[in-house]
């Protein structure tokens, strides 16, 4: 058995029964099987961008690329994922942090990304500024990362430090598409005192919701400006465009 696949088997063997936060099918885990079958069928998707894939090749990624060397998301942002995100980020239900990277390292091509001769040098969250993290008293992408770090044992580095937040942004989910980028536009920042840490190393950025790529651009373009060799990501679910 992998390293990964004893992750896992230890993990549902240590669940407690619970009610499902889909169906509400008691008694279950956080999410059942079922709703897991349902609702996170797996789907062919960009490997740059992780947009599902209706053609042969990513217009999207043709049209306007993305600094990233690879995306990987596990659903789609919609029902019921967009509650449960909802609930994970806004309403402190930490809880579902374990199911939420469950659904990610069973989806294909992570598991082989975080394998010891392909994965990152570097696990990072995407930051909050400190308004923002002060606010929800915690920062969701860092509960992400450090859960999976855990569950897949990757070798990486987990840093909550190497990438920074320089100012406080208005929400993206508030702004329309055309004005995400500009409002994130040099919001992110790599401490010169780490850069020599960065020279020549992957780096593997995790958050919760990708919906134009742009928030993700803008921290790629900040570690690569720094010295990072690649810049990719890790995402539980991406917005249809």
């Amino acid at each position: 058995m992998g390293l990964m696949s004893a992750g896992s088997a230890l993990y549902r063997a240590l669940q407690l029964p619970s009610q499902c936060a889909v169906c509400r099918s008691w008694p279950s885990q956080r999410l059942c099987q079922h709703c897991r079958t349902t609702f996170a069928a797996t789907k062919a998707r960009c490997p740059l961008c992780a947009l599902v894939l209706t053609t042969a090749q990513c217009l999207q990624c043709l049209r306007s690329p993305l600094p990233l060397a690879a995306c990987w998301a596990a659903v789609d942002y919609a029902y019921p994922w967009s509650e449960l995100l909802a609930r994970y980020k806004f309403e402190q239900d930490t809880g579902l942090g374990e199911p939420l990277v469950d659904l990610l390292l069973h989806t294909p091509g992570v598991g082989p990304a975080l394998a010891d001769l392909q994965a990152p040098d570097y696990l990072v969250p995407l930051p909050l500024s400190a308004q923002r993290l002060a606010e929800r008293g915690y920062n969701q992408a860092w509960e992400l990362c450090r859960r999976l770090h855990r569950r897949s044992r990757c070798r990486a580095t987990v840093s909550a430090r190497l990438l920074l937040r320089l100012r406080h942004t208005q929400a993206q989910s508030e702004l329309p598409r055309d004005a995400r980028q500009l409002n994130v536009r040099d919001a992110f920042w790599v401490d010169p005192l780490a850069t020599g840490q960065l020279q020549g190393r992957q780096v593997m950025l995790v958050d919760d919701i990708m919906t134009t790529g742009a928030s993700l651009a803008a921290a790629a373009t900040a570690l690569l400006e720094a010295g990072a060799r690649s810049v990719s990501a890790l995402v539980i679910a991406r917005t249809p465009p």
